[in-house]
């Protein structure tokens, strides 16, 4: 049985690496998430993007590294 795929921060970050682990949990680009994100933040007046962040950051675990 192939192991289940949890939703972490990564450690490939630019600033809390929320992004980049959503990325890495839909196998996609972090690049593209990160626009994507920049992009809705932007078009919500930023606010709601930013407070949603720091949610994320505060309850996503850290990767952890072997």
């Amino acid at each position: 049985m192939a192991p289940q795929k949890r939703l972490t921060r990564s450690n490939d970050k630019m600033v809390a690496g929320v992004l980049a682990g959503i990325a890495n949990y839909f196998d996609i680009d972090p690049t593209i998430v990160r626009i994507g994100y920049v992009v809705l933040s932007i078009a919500s007046v930023g606010f709601p993007g930013l407070i949603a962040y720091l949610i994320m950051w505060a309850i996503i675990p850290v990767e952890k590294i072997y």
